[in-house]
């Protein structure tokens, strides 16, 4: 019973259940003064003491020394060891691996390569100062694999990792699902906030963010957002400035410091990567404890390359003289303006025409812009080099993806030569089969939980004759992925959308159509 007691005290601890670990270890093992037992593992003398309370008649006392009844002590030290020092050679060995293999950096998201012993630090600190087992990790951007270290070093922790890189999250997919690791990914651009499934869900956040004060606080931000216990929870973030520079520092701590965040630890050149020559090659490794939550605020320019940057002058006139020309159909007038991307939430309902400036666009906003869209036509203006744009596949991925909701065109003449307007125009609903009539039902709430989404679908294509008990039986039965039917469509990867639409399609043979149907 006693044994109960501490593991609840334990358990209430949550990822800082170790340094309890480590007490329970040194009494199990032989007689320890209460002053030892608060130096070595570095936990408080009150909290020593409520965890000798709850031990109860299992520990012995011999005037300020304490020790776990013999007869009691392999018990203890069976139900809370403590993992000692590892040799880790392998684990490096799989990650230099996985770096050789990961989608290239791209600098317009200040992606520099961390080191694969930067990638393995990461996971054995974290491993050996939280209690990790049980626990959630979330990684707010992961290019550098650390969800993979983690996972690798402590297999019973489970991640997610959030990303705006559609490559590396299809990568991270791969690698994990071959390995058996629980790691969840989600597409996410911090800017427009987090995946609803994800706030308040992490014990811890790690995250290693573009080195803009702008950037510092937003990852910052929505890392206090997604903690589910703001008292126990910890933010971990990498940050380096050159010495040359302490002024850019300094502005970057103050970031951090409106938002409520106390420095509880700052590890000078814990991180170390392969290029970031200017910083050094290096930065540190902040601890951050929050002290309550704060609105976050700021702008989508929080990179220090390419379009995103802060400097960036953004698209000319003429090409969103064009933009605006493309969108109207013939019986809307005057043009609409040119709106800036927002797919966070819907944009466009009921609207005859939109016209979205999306010249910024990493890679991703397009996709999420026609998903979260719903007028008669659809312009989007984009950079030639956008993946979905530059090439024939990418353009057929893109409408493979739609094909229910729009046709595409991509028209590349613009008057600067560096854009493509995308025109998308709405498919007539009574041109497709019912598999894609449910697909297209799926696609148009693309905000809502995926679960109860394609239950309404497969309910409106059977014109009412499915109940709810059964359409959701059909969605259960036709979801090779269950975990994904708790997100919204537009939070899943790309890659997890290209394979979850033919299920969507091929649910609709369940459907009891009306006779003459």
């Amino acid at each position: 019973m006693t044994i109960d007691q501490v593991r609840g005290l334990l358990s209430d601890r949550g990822v800082h259940a170790r340094k309890l670990r480590e007490v329970l270890s040194l009494l199990s093992q032989d007689w320890h003064p209460l002053a030892e037992l608060v130096r070595l593992p570095a936990v408080p003398r009150r909290t020593v003491q409520d965890l000798l309370k709850a031990l109860g008649d299992d520990v012995e006392s011999s005037g300020d020394r304490y020790r776990i009844a013999p007869r009691l002590a392999g018990a203890y030290r069976e139900a809370f060891a403590v993992t000692g020092v590892r040799d880790h050679t392998d684990v490096l060995r799989q990650i230099l691996v996985d770096i050789a293999d990961v989608p290239p950096p791209l600098s317009s998201l200040d992606h520099v390569q961390a080191t694969a012993e930067t990638a393995l630090n990461r996971a054995v600190w974290l491993d050996s100062g939280y209690d990790l087992a049980g626990k959630r990790l979330l990684c707010l951007g992961d290019h550098d694999l650390t969800s993979l270290a983690v996972a690798a070093v402590n297999p019973h922790v489970a991640i997610t990792v959030v990303d705006l890189d559609e490559r590396l999250l299809e990568f991270i997919d791969s690698r994990a699902a071959a390995r058996g690791l629980n790691i969840r990914t989600l597409h996410c651009d911090l800017r427009f906030g987090l995946p609803a499934s994800v706030l308040e869900s992490a014990d811890l956040v790690f995250s290693d963010p573009p080195y803009t004060p702008e950037g510092m606080g937003l990852f910052a931000g929505r890392a206090v957002e997604a903690l589910e216990d703001v008292a126990a929870g910890r933010v971990l973030l990498a940050y380096g400035f050159s010495d040359r520079t302490p002024a850019l520092g300094l502005k970057v701590q103050q970031e951090l410091q409106k938002l409520g965040l106390v420095f509880e630890a700052i590890l000078p050149a814990f991180h170390r990567f392969d290029g970031a020559q200017a910083i050094g090659s290096a930065a540190d490794l902040y601890v951050c404890r929050p002290t309550g939550r704060r609105a976050v605020t700021g702008g989508t320019r929080i990179y220090t390359h390419g379009a995103q940057s802060v400097e960036s002058t953004g698209p000319s006139r003429e090409a969103l003289a064009a933009l605006s020309e493309l969108a109207p159909r013939p019986e809307s007038s005057p043009p609409p303006k040119p709106r800036p991307a927002g797919w966070a939430e819907p944009v466009g309902k009921g609207a005859a025409s939109l016209a979205v400036d999306l010249f910024a666009d990493p890679g991703p906003w397009l996709l999420r812009t026609l998903l979260a869209s719903s007028p008669a036509r659809l312009a989007c203006l984009v950079p030639n080099n956008h993946p979905a744009v530059s090439s024939a596949a990418g353009q057929q991925e893109l409408q493979s993806l739609v094909r229910t909701r729009f046709t595409l065109r991509f028209l590349r003449n613009n008057p600067d030569n560096k854009t493509t307007v995308v025109v998308a125009d709405q498919v007539l609903h009574g041109s497709l089969s019912l598999g894609d009539r449910v697909v297209r039902e799926v696609l148009m709430k693309a905000h809502g939980k995926l679960r109860n989404v394609w239950r309404e679908a497969l309910i409106t294509a059977s014109q009412g004759v499915l109940t709810k008990r059964q359409a959701a039986e059909i969605v259960d039965n036709a979801a090779a992925d269950s975990e994904d039917l708790e997100v919204r469509l537009i939070d899943l990867p790309k890659h997890r959308i290209a394979a979850l639409l033919p299920e969507v399609s091929a649910s609709a043979r369940y459907v009891e159509r009306p006779e003459g149907q």
